[in-house]
């Protein structure tokens, strides 16, 4: 290893290269079965408020049927070593109790796409992902989703579900703002099914929101600091500006939106005032 390649962390270890020993019937291998959660470090430390490591800890030990707990002390040294050297971290939990981390540098264009926004590809309700409310292993629909994204010039897709309804971006929650409130799509639809991630930066989001003290007129909000109300294509319209959220870009705004057939179907601003103040108040909490 070198500082400027500190390696990986494999069960316990510091590795070299970019190699595991995995078998060809390991369930990780052949149905992409494994538990992960992805954070950004800031001040090269995990516990910088902003890294929100407990919250990401807490998704980890998120019970699943057949997975056997890693050593937890173990997994937390390799995090506190790698969070010195990278500025993203992915942490995999295998079914028989092994674990991952692995590290990555922030895209290089992630300060342009917070500042000028980007536009995103909405999908058919036939493109799903597999077990919503967990982050798995298996993320074969975001993949080709973000490749259908590409092919139409889109850093991003939005996954819609039978009735029209917006439900999360491949790697992140939606946000919208109107009338001066926030709205985010909610967890569950009206069958009590999860349909989307409860991303951590969303819950921290949520949480901004609802904690502020300086006077309402002054900020985003009036009365109701957010919704959690289904996305129809009806309360679409009435959105201001749409951004969408995740632990590494933080909030990107989304200024146009197009079908699969190249259609634009929505335009908005990428430097509407409530986006840019709701992302200051992100990076100074």
């Amino acid at each position: 290893m070198t500082e400027s390649n500190p390696g990986f962390w494999y069960n316990g270890n510091l590795e070299a290269g970019n190699c595991i020993p995995i078998s060809i019937t390991d369930p990780a291998l052949l149905y992409g079965a494994t538990h992960f959660t992805t954070l950004r470090i800031y001040n090269q430390t995990l516990t910088d408020p902003r890294t929100h490591w407990p919250h990401h800890l807490q998704r980890l030990r998120q019970t699943l049927p057949h997975f056997i707990e890693p050593n937890w002390a173990q997994l937390t040294e390799g995090a506190t070593y790698l969070s010195k050297h990278y500025e993203i971290l992915r942490l995999t939990l295998f079914p028989d109790g092994r674990h991952l981390i692995t590290g990555r540098s922030l895209p290089p264009d992630l300060h342009d796409r917070q500042t000028q926004g980007i536009s995103v590809l909405l999908l058919s309700p036939d493109q799903t992902r597999s077990l919503p409310h967990l982050k798995t292993g298996n993320y074969l629909a975001p993949w080709l989703a973000l490749q259908d994204a590409r092919l139409q010039n889109c850093a991003e897709a939005i996954f819609t579900d039978r009735n029209g309804n917006w439900l999360e971006t491949t790697t992140g929650n939606l946000w919208g703002y109107a009338k001066g409130i926030w709205h985010t799509p909610p967890l569950y639809n009206s069958e009590n099914s999860t349909t989307i991630l409860p991303g951590v930066q969303r819950s921290a989001l949520i949480s901004l929101l609802q904690s502020q003290n300086i006077p309402i007129q002054e900020i985003l909000f009036q009365e109701i600091p957010f919704q959690e109300i289904q996305w129809s294509p009806d309360r679409i319209a009435q959105f201001e500006c749409i951004a969408y959220s995740n632990s590494v870009i933080e909030l990107i705004p989304i200024h146009t939106i197009i079908s699969s057939e190249n259609i634009k179907l929505y335009e908005f601003s990428a430097n509407f005032n409530p986006i840019q103040r709701l992302q200051n108040l992100l990076f100074n909490s």
